[in-house]
């Protein structure tokens, strides 16, 4: 390090010190702004009036457990209970499907003979009509 870079160094450390860069006057700043937020905040909190603090003092919190697990048990019984219908609804649509989808693998395989019938005449017109020609 060289003289000049020495002395820039020293001066900011003065200039530094000068402006409470040192840590005691950082810890006395922040000491200082922690208070006043503690003072503002005090200052924005509001006092419950004296019927509303004996309220709060006598009402305790109940709970009806025996009202949440009912409620509980009435979704669960509900939401089962349409489960079950749509599963009904399905299995009546599957039926269906399969019973038509029965009728048109029948209605596949007729086809699919009448097709052979049909492609048999027409190889069979075809050779007839080699045969006449005289091939």
């Amino acid at each position: 390090m060289t003289y000049n870079e020495a002395s820039k160094v020293l001066e900011e450390l003065i200039l530094k010190k000068e402006a409470g860069a040192c840590i005691t006057a950082g810890m006395k700043r922040d000491k200082d702004a922690m208070e006043k937020m503690k003072k503002d905040r005090e200052v924005k909190r509001v006092p419950l009036t004296e019927s509303r603090q004996k309220q709060e003092e006598l009402e305790p919190i109940e709970y009806d457990y025996h009202k949440y697990w009912k409620d509980m048990y009435e979704k669960e019984h509900k939401l089962r209970q349409e489960a079950q219908l749509r599963l009904a609804e399905a299995l009546e649509i599957d039926e269906a499907h399969q019973k038509q989808m029965g009728k048109l693998q029948l209605r596949l395989t007729e086809v699919e003979e009448d097709n052979l019938k049909l492609a048999h005449q027409v190889e069979d017109l075809k050779l007839n009509g080699v045969r006449k020609a005289g091939l």
